[in-house]
């Protein structure tokens, strides 16, 4: 799968602040790609650069193997963390103008709009303003005139915020056919539960700098610890504690299963395996919980952040 954004070593700054490092990735075409870090990292600042809002003072990206150039805004969605919908004008005349903005003809913007309007169920939406809307319905016309010109690229920052459960999930669903059909989206957010569910490739800057980044599931077997969160019914428990502990690094548990009166988290060791684990506990007792920790993103996260 090609590249449709390369960065290569981009650096930024303002005065004697720099907001970017040296910083380097590249976007698989057609993947969701998760651009995360802590406030004041240099997200914001890399995305701005990508949107050609600043220019990088050194360093280079490409699109689609092109010299990032003003021809490629129109292949570029970008909804920002802080909205920006004329709050005073009816909604389907700004959603009208901003798509003619990106390239769209006057009928066929019509087109798109009545059809992401019956998508979400607000057909009788279009002569209101955004002050009679409450942030989560100004949050879906937001939405809908980031991807209505159908870009290649699409940079959502935050984008479920101010949503609820239900909303928050029918946004998501159209986020994944967005990229089924073919577009590649940049993820930036601090909800690290949406990165799990999304993001196949990821990214963490920390301090200006690139810290981490690949697949995600390769960095998760990169930072799992051989560790298995071990529940069991035992009729001697006691017993079967003393083994673990003769045999393995033990430590207390951090998970709730019902129905164990022994429940610990198991390390192994170099030469150690999950299967004879499994029969060790499972000679004289039952097996209610065997599951193997893998470290989720908010773990690694918070670790690669704090040790940085």
């Amino acid at each position: 799968m090609s590249n449709i954004l390369s960065i290569d070593s981009v650096s930024k700054h303002y005065g004697n602040f720099t907001a970017l490092n040296n910083v380097s990735m590249n976007i698989r075409e057609g993947s969701i790609f998760g651009l995360l870090g802590p406030n004041g990292a240099g997200k914001t600042t890399l995305i701005r650069i990508i949107n050609q809002i600043t220019m990088p003072d050194s360093g280079k990206v490409l699109f689609d193997n092109t010299p990032l150039n003003v021809k490629h805004i129109k292949d570029i969605g970008y909804l920002p963390e802080e909205r920006g919908l004329y709050q005073k004008m009816s909604i389907g005349d700004q959603a009208l103008y901003l798509a003619q903005l990106k390239g769209l003809d006057n009928s066929t913007a019509k087109s798109e709009l009545n059809s992401w309007f019956e998508k979400f169920e607000i057909t009788d939406w279009w002569d209101k303003k955004i002050t009679e809307l409450s942030k989560g319905m100004a949050q879906k016309i937001q939405f809908i005139v980031t991807v209505l010109h159908k870009p290649k690229l699409l940079i959502f920052d935050e984008p479920f915020s101010g949503f609820d459960p239900i909303n928050a999930n029918l946004i998501k669903d159209e986020i994944l056919k967005l990229r089924d059909n073919g577009a590649t989206i940049i993820f930036s957010t601090h909800r690290m539960e949406s990165v799990e569910e999304l993001c196949e490739d990821i990214a963490l800057i920390n301090k200006s700098n690139k810290i981490l980044d690949g697949k995600l599931d390769d960095i998760k077997r990169k930072f799992k610890s051989n560790t298995y969160e071990v529940g069991v019914n035992s009729s001697n428990p006691d017993l079967l504690n003393k083994k673990l502990e003769s045999n393995y690094d033990i430590s207390s548990p951090s998970f709730k299963t019902i129905g164990d009166n022994l429940k610990l988290n198991v390390r192994l060791k170099n030469n150690q395996n999950s299967e004879d684990l499994l029969k060790l506990i499972s000679q004289d007792s039952e097996v209610i919980h065997f599951k193997e920790v893998i470290p989720s993103a908010n773990e690694i996260f918070i670790n690669s952040v704090e040790n940085d």
